[in-house]
């Protein structure tokens, strides 16, 4: 039997073990974005860990200690400095793989709809909830990325919504494990206190802004790279 101790260990490793084996695939190979991604990956993770560090100094969250190794760095468990390298890479799997596999783009058209939508849901969250460290953050950060989105005319925005939606399955697979056991635990008085099943609503728009950083990163240095 596993040490509970590895637990979230085990969730990260668990999270890249098919888009490692299945990135030398003939069709996708998407072991040739990895010198695009890493660089996206390092820039995101030290914004989020960033958040991540201060949330943790004024009690956003905290960690469960039956969950966790014990290793820190910066007062935060290894295991979410992790985090913010697995899950983006597994995400950006699925990104790629609908790219390929999707050759239409059936969101393009809808995109910028969908982004003025998600602009004035956050803005009405702000207005709302400015007062949750964690809902202030999240809202806030996702407006700014989604208002740079359209001021750059950022062409990929269809197939990041698509690859968004797929992504939610493994997301309430992940997420739900961490926060039912609970390995995560959130202070309710800096959020919305509004869960589905046991993961915080914000928890949703903060997989969005951590894969659209991520995603359009990745295209700026692919652009950048390739030309």
């Amino acid at each position: 039997m596993i040490n509970q101790h590895y637990t979230y260990l085990l969730i990260n490793l668990l999270s890249v073990f098919f888009p490692i084996v299945l990135g030398f695939d003939k069709k996708v190979r998407f072991y040739t974005t990895w010198k695009y991604l890493l660089p996206a990956i390092i820039i995101t993770g030290c914004m989020f860990l960033t958040w991540d560090y201060i949330f943790t100094l004024n009690g956003v969250w905290s960690f469960n200690s039956k969950y966790i190794t014990g290793i820190h760095f910066l007062n935060l468990p290894v295991e979410e400095i992790l985090f913010f390298i697995t899950i983006p890479f597994a995400c950006v799997f699925i990104y790629e793989c609908l790219n390929f596999y999707l050759k239409k783009d059936l969101l393009f058209k809808a995109s910028r709809a969908i982004s003025i939508a998600l602009i004035i849901t956050c803005i009405i969250m702000l207005a709302n909830y400015h007062t949750k460290l964690y809902s202030l953050v999240n809202f806030g950060f996702l407006l700014l990325l989604l208002l740079l989105s359209i001021v750059v005319n950022a062409k990929y925005m269809g197939r990041f919504y698509a690859a968004y939606v797929v992504a939610l399955i493994p997301f309430y697979i992940v997420n739900g494990i961490l926060t039912s056991l609970p390995v995560v635990l959130y202070n309710d008085n800096q959020n919305m206190n509004f869960r589905i099943g046991s993961i915080p609503f914000e928890d949703h728009f903060y997989l969005m802004s951590m894969l659209l950083m991520n995603i359009a990163l990745l295209e700026f240095f692919r652009k950048k790279t390739d030309g």
